[in-house]
């Protein structure tokens, strides 16, 4: 109850700043995202907002609570589930053990580019990987970029994979990303994000791996200088709406989000392409050196015991080749 009782008080202090903002609206859904305000997710779903706002003629509006005030993923998924929280965008990270299709899309190398991924999100795959959420209280609605991750580290450029034979690398809390570290030889240190800067400056971990804009935005680059574009991990984000609130509009009214949804994709994605070259262009600017022509073959290869440990029943299996077989 304690939980609630936090959401409440954050939310009531909340509305009560929006004031009339809201007061238009027949219904408001509450929106929940852990980045900032101006992060390309969060700037989505506020289109996604205005977008259902129009459609609906004013009846439905979207309120977008970012920087983690209803709280961290984890904690706003639980929340989201009962419909104290409307919509919630994601890592599908964190759903990996409640809804076993999203392990997939979190494999390494799983995705051979953006693009690809794009291709598979948008065909009957991603469609399939939304529809798994329903039985779990959720509805999927919509995929957003979060960008491709690859390794950086302080000692030397990594051109290959012996180049990684018994660094110390920062991963996410994750047994997938622990065991893709292993199998290429290096050796993981899970540990929050937060304390990878000094971590890398006073030599406890040897590096870490992130995408473009975390890599610039942190600083890591300052005490990390060798970046290498092996694009190991192309994890999307998600949008989804509680299934307890779904229940409650018409089948207009949801036919009119999953429409509004929609449409933000394709803004997230540009946004995020925008961010991506701007720090990349600081990150070459302040000297870092950036390998981006190494071999992926003997990567991928390596992961064939990580897809057998993690990809392991038929249903999981079957997604893996078809995802690979999306040209």
């Amino acid at each position: 109850m304690k939980q609630f009782k936090t959401f409440a008080a954050i939310l009531a202090t909340s509305t009560a700043l929006a004031g009339a903002a809201y007061a238009e609206c027949e219904v408001t859904l509450k929106s929940s995202d852990t980045h900032p305000d101006g992060y390309p997710t969060v700037e989505a779903v506020k289109v996604m907002g205005e977008k259902l706002k129009e459609s609906t003629g004013g009846r439905i509006c979207v309120e977008v609570f970012h920087s983690a005030q209803l709280g961290e993923e984890k904690d706003t998924i639980e929340q989201t589930k009962f419909g104290v929280i409307d919509l919630n965008r994601v890592s599908m990270g964190p759903f990996n053990n409640l809804i076993e299709e999203t392990k997939v899309v979190s494999l390494p190398y799983i995705f051979r580019s953006t693009d690809h991924a794009h291709r598979v999100l948008d065909g009957e795959v991603g469609q399939e990987i939304l529809a798994a959420f329903e039985p779990h209280g959720f509805v999927g609605l919509a995929y957003y970029d979060g960008g491709s991750r690859s390794f950086y580290n302080s000692q030397k450029p990594i051109t290959s994979m012996g180049d990684l034979a018994g660094m110390k690398v920062r991963v996410m809390q994750s047994d997938v990303f622990v065991d893709m570290m292993a199998a290429l030889g290096a050796n993981a240190t899970p540990m929050p994000y937060g304390e990878v800067y000094s971590s890398i400056q006073t030599g406890v971990i040897d590096g870490a791996e992130n995408n473009w804009p975390s890599y610039e935005s942190s600083g890591h680059f300052e005490v990390a200088k060798y970046y290498t574009l092996d694009q190991h991990l192309i994890v999307p984000e998600i949008l989804v709406m509680s299934k307890a609130s779904w229940d409650k509009l018409s089948a207009e009214d949801q036919a009119a989000v999953k429409a509004a949804a929609a449409a933000s994709g394709p803004v997230n994605r540009e946004l995020w392409a925008a961010r991506e070259k701007e720090s990349e262009a600081k990150v070459r600017a302040a000297g870092a050196e950036v390998i981006d022509n190494i071999d992926k073959t003997p990567f991928i290869e390596a992961m064939v015991p990580v897809y057998e440990k993690h990809a392991n029943t038929p249903k999981l299996k079957s997604l893996v080749e078809r995802i690979q077989a999306v040209e």
